[in-house]
């Protein structure tokens, strides 16, 4: 062990903070720890900091080289001059922001002006939408906003502050590229957009290089760039081209490396940057993982009954069907929207296809994002499944007829810790290419032959009824 070279990546998620020390020359996981976040949709950075304390206790740091931090992203943290946080942070899943970012769409021209500018249609998770509506809903708190910065960037700021190195406040590509005033395909900022959605130009963090360093600590630890969540994920998982991410976590993310920017003017993929100095479409939906909570709960029984009981009936759930949206939906763009369940009859009103419907549902929901890229000409050879619904055994049974591809399920791990760890080791290489890791995979799950597309047709007709689309 002591001749190891060690790295860390934290993983500061919306729920928890996750500190994986990694060993850097072949990324094996060493140690690992978690403390959670409070449960909203706006925080004091201060718990993001208390949790990550707690996590990195007790030694687990001890030897470390270097370390980086994949965060949530779009998360709008406001600096006053001197640093300090003007107001709780609002998340990527607080949507207060859905008007504001109606209005910045149709001020700018459109969605085809925000896709010329940053890559991106706005919806009201982005960064700047969020400056929008405290400008126009908290005017006080705005006066006294120096700069804005992402959770990863606080994150990485505060790192060095308490270890006595810090110069500038930084970010990358990555997390750049999902505020809104930043563009992947120029790799420049637009303080033109700042100034409208928020009345005057704000200082924001200096986008670094993927490999470069962000400053070191007093005891000499390097502090690597750090990136977005999604982003990480990626390169924990070391993705080919015709790998496609699906992970079912809070939310559900759809993402996979590309050569370059894909423009999108219907908003379904947003046009990020990846932390590898590439490009990384991607689709994210509110509703995943907690679609099943909620489904069990209206069942009155656990995640483990639930799968029984969609593994149960058969495909279709008999005619059910569920439009998850229970948290209001970003893709597509219907914060107001609530769940639907439609076709139900005496004789499939059964728990087991409710239970059925409910992981069809979640599915669906991502399936369009698998299809969004394929119709933008993306290979899809595989879908990669992760997050805490690819533990079902519901959902990995369910995934591969309704995804149209074969899916493999990776072994288990905290990817986006992972990738920052790998993002760290990298970092501190010196090397024109991350290490490579070779983390396994766990189950491989083929196309049934029995096509799904009924499912697929019910769920488009259902939302084309429910919502006009």
């Amino acid at each position: 062990m002591s001749d190891r070279t060690l790295v860390a990546g934290v993983d500061s998620s919306t729920q928890s903070t996750k500190v994986v020390v990694c060993d850097a020359e072949t990324g094996e996981v060493l140690r690992l720890a978690k403390a959670p976040h409070p449960d909203t949709t706006e925080v004091h950075p201060d718990r993001w900091w208390e949790a990550y304390l707690s996590a990195s206790g007790d030694g687990i740091l001890d030897g470390v080289s270097a370390i980086a931090v994949g965060g949530q992203q779009h998360g709008m943290v406001t600096l006053s001059e001197q640093d300090s946080v003007v107001r709780d942070a609002l998340l990527w899943n607080d949507v207060r922001s859905a008007g504001a970012a109606a209005d910045l769409t149709a001020e700018l021209g459109g969605p085809a002006a925000w896709v010329d500018a940053v890559g991106s249609v706005l919806v009201g998770s982005f960064t700047v939408t969020k400056l929008r509506w405290l400008a126009q809903h908290e005017p006080e708190h705005a006066a006294r906003v120096a700069r804005v910065v992402l959770p990863h960037d606080w994150m990485t700021g505060r790192i060095l502050q308490h270890g006595g190195g810090f110069e500038r406040w930084t970010t990358d590509r990555g997390d750049a590229s999902g505020t809104g005033y930043w563009s992947a395909a120029t790799g420049d900022y637009r303080p033109d957009l700042l100034e409208l959605a928020f009345g005057r130009v704000l200082d924001v963090p200096e986008v670094l290089a993927p490999a470069a360093p962000a400053g070191r600590t007093s005891d000499g630890m390097l502090v690597a760039a750090g990136t977005g969540d999604n982003m990480g994920a990626a390169l924990g998982l070391a993705l080919s081209p015709g790998d496609v991410v699906v992970s079912l976590g809070t939310s559900g993310t759809v993402f996979t490396p590309h050569d370059h920017a894909i423009r999108d003017e219907s908003g379904a993929i947003a046009g990020f940057a990846d932390a590898t100095g590439r490009h990384l479409p991607l689709m994210c939906t509110l509703n995943a993982a907690r679609v099943m909570t909620a489904a069990a709960a209206m069942l009155g029984v656990d995640l483990a009954a639930l799968e029984r009981l969609a593994l149960s009936a058969e495909s279709g759930a008999g005619g059910l069907s569920l439009l998850p949206y229970l948290d209001g939906e970003r893709t597509p763009d219907l914060p107001g929207a609530t769940g639907t369940l439609s076709g139900l009859t005496r004789t499939n009103a059964t728990p087991a296809n409710l239970a059925r419907a409910a992981v069809e549902g979640m599915l669906c929901n991502v399936v369009a994002g698998v299809d969004a890229l394929r119709d933008k000409g993306v290979r899809v050879d595989r879908i990669l499944l992760i997050g805490g619904a690819a533990a079902s055994q519901a959902v990995r049974q369910i995934a591969p007829g309704l995804f149209r591809a074969p899916v493999v399920v990776p072994r288990p791990a905290e990817y986006v810790g992972v990738g920052a760890a790998r993002q760290a080791a990298w970092a501190l290489s010196g090397a024109a290419e991350p290490p490579v890791w070779d983390l396994g995979i766990d189950s491989v799950f083929d196309v049934p032959a029995r096509d799904a597309s009924d499912v697929l047709d019910r769920y488009t007709a259902l939302l084309a009824q429910v919502h006009g689309r």
